[in-house]
């Protein structure tokens, strides 16, 4: 792919453009030969089938560059191709038709290689680099995860780690409670429409807008206070504080801010699934002499409680990849770095510590898919209860 982009640069632009719709014809056409030809019964079909299902995998190996040398890859890729005729004859016979298996595969390759290109290549990639040191030459075995463990200069790996569970503990309980308290208050009140927009408008604002807003309001200044916080300080008669340079509460006033931008969704969410809570089970609890508290934990709650952990999730996933936040406000001093930001800011030093940076991502990584994980499981007990 790479020869063919730098040879039709090399070309004259009134070239390129036929070059280009030429190209983009013959791989419309390859997709009408595998919907309208390849289903076609008889002998001569059957080899363009074989053809193609070798091509293909070959034709990928090729376009991603990989040099002759390794011919093995390419046997490889035959085989597969043989494989997947041979798999497509076999539906064939079943009497699902010629073709079917192939159709597939045109279809989907695009599909799988797009994900095999932009997220498992890069992410094995990491995984392996996260055993190099910084150049990516030299083995280190377990040492890069030894260091994320032992650095606590308030900037480093394992201040990041702490303090990204902390945001994973606090962020997403406290805001999927204010947001399902708020969802039970607003619900069928007057004016909910009106209430519900005003929690929902943070969330048309980006990390970024909504972390240089409270930068604002958490500013300390030694003359003239510019922060609302510190004014009213100020108007209480008491020394004005620099909020973002007090740990641990600076990790506390950056949480708030992710808290402030996420309680709108949570709301929107959970009130969508109160509304869904059947009137009759209401009725039953009240008729039983049960209060509305009572209704709400006993009723309301359990109703959806898998709206609830959609939520929570979300939200938790969103709290472990937080970087703008950290990014905008602090940079990741005074101890506030977290994974996000420490693992692109090993990157960006200079040399850039590329084995950290990986091994700070892999982290990453494994502290999300538990999360993703109990969605799923939680989404399939869901359906299955239904």
């Amino acid at each position: 792919m790479q020869q063919f982009v730098n040879w039709l640069s090399s070309q004259s632009h009134l070239l390129q453009i036929p070059i280009v719709l030429v190209a983009f014809a013959a791989l419309i056409g390859l997709i009408v030969l595998a919907i309208e030809v390849l289903p076609r019964a008889g002998t001569a079909y059957s080899y363009l089938r074989l053809g193609i299902a070798v091509a293909v995998p070959v034709g990928i190996f090729a376009l991603l560059g990989l040099n002759l040398t390794v011919w093995w890859l390419y046997l490889v890729a035959a085989a597969l191709g043989v494989v997947m005729y041979l798999l497509d004859r076999r539906s064939q016979l079943a009497g699902r038709g010629a073709g079917r298996i192939l159709q597939l595969m045109f279809f989907c390759t695009p599909g799988f290689a797009l994900l095999g290109i932009g997220i498992l290549y890069p992410a094995i990639r990491t995984i392996i680099s996260a055993f190099f040191d910084k150049t990516g030459t030299k083995f280190v075995g377990l040492a890069n995860f030894v260091w994320v463990f032992q650095e606590n200069s308030g900037t480093g790996g394992l201040t990041a780690v702490v303090n990204t569970m902390i945001w994973v503990i606090f962020a997403p309980v406290f805001a999927t409670a204010i947001g399902l308290l708020y969802a039970v208050w607003v619900d069928r009140s007057r004016g909910e429409k009106v209430l519900k927009s005003l929690v929902f408008m943070p969330m048309a604002i980006s990390l970024v807008g909504a972390s240089v807003i409270f930068k604002f309001l958490y500013d300390y200044r030694q003359g003239d206070q510019l922060g609302l916080l510190n004014q009213l300080m100020i108007w209480l008669g008491l020394k004005p504080v620099n909020w973002l340079n007090v740990h641990p509460l600076n990790v506390a006033l950056l949480i708030i801010i992710l808290v402030w931008s996420q309680t709108g969704f949570a709301m929107v969410i959970l009130s969508a699934a109160i509304k869904g809570v059947p009137e009759e089970l209401i009725e039953a609890a009240q008729l039983d002499g049960a209060n509305g508290l009572q209704r709400f934990f006993n009723v309301t709650i359990p109703s959806i409680r898998p709206t609830i952990i959609v939520v929570w999730v979300t939200i938790s996933i969103s709290a472990l990849k937080v970087y703008d936040i950290v990014a905008t406000t602090t940079g990741g001093y005074q101890g506030t770095t977290v994974l996000g930001y420490e693992m692109v800011k090993q990157f960006q030093l200079l040399p850039p510590q590329s084995g950290h940076s990986a091994v700070l991502a892999v982290i990453l990584f494994i502290l999300v898919t538990p999360f993703i994980v109990y969605n799923t499981r939680n989404l399939r007990r869901e359906r299955s209860g239904r």
